[in-house]
């Protein structure tokens, strides 16, 4: 019993430590995946003056 969770916490630390690398290292290898909508949007405001 303790080795299954002994290798799930080895697991979880694991993907974190790949969670965190892909993170940071993720815009320089794949910057499609992170880079923003670049769409426009264009809306009417009515200003109430007095």
């Amino acid at each position: 019993m303790w080795r299954l969770i002994k290798t799930l916490f080895i697991l979880v630390v694991l993907s974190a430590i790949a969670f965190i690398a892909y993170a940071y290292a993720g815009p320089l290898f794949f910057p499609g995946d992170f880079a923003p909508p670049s769409t426009q949007v264009t809306r009417p405001v009515t200003l109430e003056t007095k």
